[in-house]
């Protein structure tokens, strides 16, 4: 028992222990409402590490009674998924529940290694059950996507994190027979960036280099036995979302100085490039959009190529296209635009479209005038028409930023819509 980690000894035997994820096993629960009903989809559980995708796995299996097989994505390769598949096709054969292979880091399977899932998913030979910390729409095939659930395992709030702390010192067979105070926790929590596993990790450590019968944690405690500075970069915990904020910011602010800085601190860090580089081309055109047009090509082929390079070598191309993004005009006029135009369709719900906008592939809507006095912009390039509902009809939607490419823009609609949208 001394041997075994604090989290796994206090790691929960039943659904009813699990801490967290209530829009999923509380009593309205999607998942809790299919144990229930004894039939569960396969599954790609996204979220965070250490907010209890394998826990949940094993608890699914063991509530439905079903075998379980387990497989992590780093050392298991196409040969071992073959395997486990006969396993399980040969329990079907004796009329055993169809089983449950849980692939831990499932976005870690080359296209080769889940295209060998398919077939058992698709023919019910077993129910899938991938844990994933990247978006499953970048990193699990379309295929095996189509055949599953996604399902999204939420952060742990302060609360959950706060009754793990508590149910450990009360409830662990080694610790519940300590006298254990926990008077602050907010180091721990920080320290730990949320993933439970590290948390009890954590507290494990203090409570085990603390001689003294009266044991009471604090934050100085916490610092001072971790000998962990709170503030370093932890790509999975809340400095990640801290550091790519600050990144963010920089380019936006066009200081490439600081942009470089908080990208070599993601490096270093560990941070997924793949993540930085998506993160890039949302602000190609949130942030710069047509202030400067080629950022957005720039920032797809930055993509591309991190994708073929890898590390190190892609964060050369990282840099130059940060440097290249924070030196560029900025416009956020695009994102502002599509933000006032679905903000209209809500409050207003389906316009009508004018008649003479309309497709008329029939006699019957030629007759009724759909198409009717549609002039072709072609031949009439500088002739005004009337394109959006009468109902908001010289509504302004895209108001051009001040820079030279969409002041461009600006006298070019200003000559065709003269005060129409006064541009």
């Amino acid at each position: 028992m001394q041997n075994i980690p604090l989290a796994e000894r206090v790691r929960p035997r039943k659904l009813s222990e699990f801490i967290g994820q209530k829009h999923l096993i509380g009593e309205k629960g999607t998942i809790k409402i299919a144990i229930k009903n004894k039939l569960i989809p396969s599954m790609i559980f996204w979220g965070p590490p250490g907010v209890g995708k394998t826990t949940l796995s094993n608890l699914i299996a063991q509530e439905l009674r079903r075998p379980f097989y387990t497989l992590s994505a780093i050392n298991s390769g196409v040969k071992d998924v073959r395997e486990v598949i006969q396993k399980a096709s040969s329990l079907g054969l004796f009329g055993k529940d169809i089983p449950i292979l849980f692939i831990d880091e499932i976005h870690r399977f080359s296209k080769a290694q889940q295209d060998s899932l398919l077939g058992a998913v698709e023919k019910g030979t077993i129910t899938l059950i991938g844990a994933t910390t990247e978006n499953p729409s970048f990193e699990v095939i379309s295929a095996l996507l189509s055949r599953s659930q996604v399902y999204v395992l939420e952060s742990l709030s302060k609360d959950d994190l706060q009754e793990m702390l508590e149910r450990a010192i009360s409830k662990d067979e080694i610790l519940k027979n300590q006298d254990i105070k926990l008077k602050e926790t907010e180091s721990l929590m920080q320290i730990s960036g949320g993933d439970a596993r590290k948390l009890l990790n954590i507290l494990e450590i203090v409570i085990s280099s603390i001689d003294q019968e009266k044991i009471e944690i604090t934050n100085n405690i916490v610092i001072e036995k971790t000998q962990q500075n709170i503030v370093r970069y932890d790509k999975n915990g809340e400095q990640h979302y801290d550091i790519i904020s600050a990144f963010i910011k920089s380019i936006r602010g066009s200081d490439p100085n600081g942009a470089i800085y908080w990208l070599a601190r993601m490096i270093e860090g560990g941070e997924d490039m793949k993540f930085i580089a998506r993160r890039l081309l949302i602000l190609a055109s949130e942030d710069i959009g047509n202030a400067n047009p080629t950022a957005l090509v720039i920032a797809n082929n930055c993509f591309q190529a991190v994708n073929v390079i890898g590390f190190p070598e892609a964060r050369i191309t990282l840099s130059q296209t940060v440097i290249y993004l924070a030196c560029s005009s900025k416009s956020n006029s695009a994102y502002i635009a599509i933000n006032d135009a679905q903000e209209i369709v809500k409050t207003s719900g389906d316009l009508s479209v004018p008649l003479h906008l309309r497709n008329a592939p029939s006699k019957l809507m030629k007759e009724l005038g759909y198409g009717k006095d549609y002039e072709y912009s072609h031949n009439e390039p500088t002739k005004p028409q009337e394109f959006l509902p009468e109902e908001i009809s010289n509504t302004s939607f895209y108001k051009p930023s001040n820079n030279v490419k969409e002041n461009a823009f600006k006298e070019g609609l200003k000559n065709i819509w003269k005060k129409k949208y006064n541009y």
